[in-house]
């Protein structure tokens, strides 16, 4: 029974995370949960993806909702992919820790798509944002480590 609660913990672990550069959930491999994170851009709103416009960015499946999407994408994902791999912004700043973003939590700042864990974290990121990028921006390479 110790050695269930063990591996039931360890999967429930933040440092399970550790490795995965993108966010995609447990049982996932999509990023944003399928949204697609180039209509946050050219929409200005969350955007489901498809299936049928999709490609695989450092593991994980991304979805666009058309084929231009797509395409801006792969030219250049850097420029489209959240930030801290779609995890909670707030929570890389201020826990320096992973938590999952939410796809409906999202603010573009610097032409820089950021996404949080829900509402109410989203107002605190955002009383600071600057800060809160400014020291994200110096713990995420220690946390993909």
């Amino acid at each position: 029974m110790r050695k269930l609660l063990t591996m039931v913990l360890l999967l429930v672990s933040p440092y399970v995370f550790a490795a995965d550069e993108i966010y995609t959930g447990f049982f996932s491999s999509k990023a944003l949960d399928g949204y697609d994170t180039v209509a946050y851009f050219t929409s200005g709103k969350p955007v489901e993806g498809s299936q049928n416009f999709s490609t695989e960015y450092k593991g994980a499946d991304w979805y666009f909702s058309s084929e231009k999407n797509l395409t801006l994408f792969v030219n250049n994902p850097e420029k489209y992919a959240p930030q801290y791999g779609g995890y909670c912004a707030w929570a890389v700043s201020a826990k320096s820790d992973f938590a999952p973003g939410d796809p409906h939590q999202w603010t573009i700042v610097d032409n820089k798509l950021y996404l949080n864990y829900d509402q109410e974290i989203k107002q605190r990121w955002e009383q600071d944002q600057a800060q809160h990028i400014q020291q994200a921006d110096k713990v995420w390479p220690k946390l993909i480590k």
